[in-house]
């Protein structure tokens, strides 16, 4: 799951870089934003729940 929590880290950045520099229409640049903070979320989330060795 940290793999795949990752792989959306990069997307979303990528895609926030591209809403935060306005390199695309206002509503392209929304959903980009949306994006990114929802993986943000998620891959904090994962790091948290990860299983851990005994």
């Amino acid at each position: 799951m940290l793999k795949w929590s990752f792989i959306f880290l990069i997307i979303a950045l990528i895609a926030g870089v591209i809403g935060f520099f306005h390199l695309v229409f206002a509503a392209v640049a929304m959903i980009a934003k949306v994006i990114f903070f929802l993986f943000l979320v998620l891959f904090v989330i994962s790091l948290f729940r990860r299983k851990r060795p005994l």
